[in-house]
């Protein structure tokens, strides 16, 4: 039989990730019939205890891609217009001329010109995206508040805009998302997390996926180390946290192997129909929260690289962990890493992030992984 992935490339390319400096990592790399499953390193620091391939993760904006496809389903049936103006639906929220301006589509690809909301519920962060003056407390702070959706989103509409409705490059924003899922609960008559759940998640046969009940992570998992770029040294432990920060647009916890069962079933067109599917492959340019500009569809974006094909998936952080789900095109090369370690960059006099190990390390394992 031909191998079409060199495993003994993809363990190196995992271990060398650990040994730049993060704890733990756990990766699937699909191949056609082709699996194969790798772990390394360390789920807790002070037990020794190692983290396994099938560990649960909470995978942050990876869950973009979830809601987007659930909107999408309600596009499908008539109960949302992907260009009807947001203030159709929730005006109390988005009024006046922004509400008749800003469309469900632009909320999906970041295109609204509403500003994050994040700076103003954690005020130690206030500096993002310059990182020079910004700091960890409030990360501290607020590990166990119970945030008010409505509250962060009126932090986010009243800001200063990012931003005019419907201009490129857009600017990334968790408001967009927020305003999502209440769109959601108000055309479906439940939560934005069942909607997903029941129309996404079991659609799909998910069986390791789902929204926190509380602050902590069921079944095996791994802690989270932050590091917010050097200032929290050793990194600390936020795998126990209250995530209504982030509400369903970021909360979800999945496993490497569901994410690419997820990607693998929505790109054939088992999710959303293909007509949906093409809209979320129509990317505009926005900026990142890393202040790069990308190519954004509706919750996918595409990864070019050094070999064949473009792959379509989303990554994601939350405090102490990241995630990255992508699939290749034509649907048979797929990559799902997690790792318990963020921000490990250190910042330099001017508040940018300088390059560590870490960053190559991670370079090589994509390219391994999804390129050969």
């Amino acid at each position: 039989m031909k191998r079409h992935l060199d495993l003994a490339a993809l363990d190196t390319a995992l271990e060398n990730v650990h040994r730049a400096g993060v704890p733990g990592l756990f990766a699937e790399v699909r191949d056609g019939d082709q699996v194969w499953r790798g772990a390394v390193g360390v789920a807790d620091v002070d037990t020794g205890r190692p983290v396994t391939a099938g560990m649960r993760h909470r995978v942050g904006s990876v869950t973009k891609t979830f809601t987007a496809a659930a909107v999408l389903q309600q596009v499908e049936s008539g109960r949302i217009g992907l260009d009807t103006p947001i203030g159709r639906y929730l005006p109390e929220l988005v009024p006046g001329e922004r509400g008749d301006a800003i469309t469900v589509r632009m909320l999906i690809n970041h295109t609204s010109g509403l500003a994050e909301y994040l700076p103003y519920a954690y005020p130690s962060l206030k500096a993002l995206p310059v990182l020079a003056d910004t700091g960890p407390r409030s990360l501290d702070d607020h590990r166990f508040t119970r945030f008010d959706p409505v509250e962060l989103i009126g932090m986010g509409v009243s800001a200063p805009a990012a931003g005019a409705p419907g201009g490129t490059p857009g600017v990334y924003s968790n408001t967009n998302y927020l305003l999502l899922d209440r769109l959601l609960e108000q055309v479906t008559g439940t939560t934005a997390e069942r909607c997903i759940t029941r129309n996404v998640i079991e659609r799909a046969g998910l069986r390791d996926t789902a929204f926190p009940a509380g602050p902590y992570v069921d079944g095996p998992h791994s802690q989270l180390y932050e590091a917010w770029f050097g200032m929290i040294d050793p990194p600390r432990d936020y795998s126990v946290y209250d995530m209504s920060w982030t509400g369903p647009s970021a909360s979800l916890i999945s496993t490497v192997a569901d994410l690419n069962r997820f990607y693998r079933l929505l790109l054939a067109g088992e999710i959303v129909s293909p007509s949906s599917l093409a809209q979320m492959r129509r990317t505009v340019p926005i900026v990142s929260q890393e202040g790069k500009t990308i190519d954004y569809g509706l919750g996918l974006y595409p990864l070019e690289g050094p070999g064949e094909g473009t792959f379509w998936g989303h990554g994601g952080t939350v405090w102490g962990g990241g995630a990255l789900a992508v699939i290749r095109a034509d649907g048979k090369r797929q990559l799902a890493v997690a790792v318990n370690l963020q921000r490990w960059n250190r910042l330099d006099s001017s508040g940018e992030p300088q390059p560590h190990p870490i960053d190559d390390a991670l370079a090589a394992l994509h390219r391994v992984a999804m390129y050969g």
